[in-house]
């Protein structure tokens, strides 16, 4: 953005305000993200922090407007809930309708507790595509583009706020 106005800044310097405000924006831009389609579609990645592969969740609705993401050491059955979990607690004024998803088999297992608990609807139309995911699928390579320059991030919390910063930047210029 500073470079798109013409303004002149070391990147280090810009890491650290991603470090610093990151967070802070998140907060304040999702009061004006507005209205989210009930219809999630949801898919994880790979990101390489500290020298391994880390899992990237993403939920994106039908649009392709980020719904949520989680950073996570391992793709099983205890994380795909607590992903879930989030993006529920998160957009608890929208929630799903349908929720698609590619052949992880921990998303099923994850949604029978929620919606035991109450977060989820025992209606949501729950289905794995191939095709209908090509939304999230494409909207992880352009998110990877932005990150690669960075060639892998050190910590999980850097690359959780790195993320995220990414994420905010990504939804504003979408929005607007």
């Amino acid at each position: 953005m500073m470079q798109e106005r013409g303004v002149a800044v070391d990147h280090t310097t810009i890491f650290r305000w991603v470090q610093r405000y990151a967070p802070e924006i998140e907060k304040r831009a999702r009061w004006y993200q507005g209205y989210r389609s009930p219809s999630w579609r949801v898919d994880e990645t790979y990101v390489r922090v500290g020298g391994s592969w880390k899992y990237l969740f993403r939920t994106v609705d039908k649009a392709g407007r980020l719904i949520g993401f989680m950073l996570s050491d391992r793709r099983n059955t205890l994380a795909a809930p607590r992903f879930l979990g989030k993006v529920l607690k998160t957009i608890r004024g929208w929630p799903a309708v349908s929720i698609t998803k590619d052949k992880l088999g921990s998303y099923r297992k994850a949604i029978r507790p929620l919606q035991r608990d109450g977060r989820l609807s025992d209606e949501v139309m729950y289905q794995t595509s191939k095709y209908l995911n090509n939304i999230i699928e494409a909207d992880h390579g352009a998110l990877k583009q932005v990150i690669r320059p960075a060639r892998g991030f050190q910590t999980m919390k850097t690359a959780y706020t790195t993320i995220k910063g990414l994420e905010i930047l990504r939804m504003i210029r979408c929005e607007h």
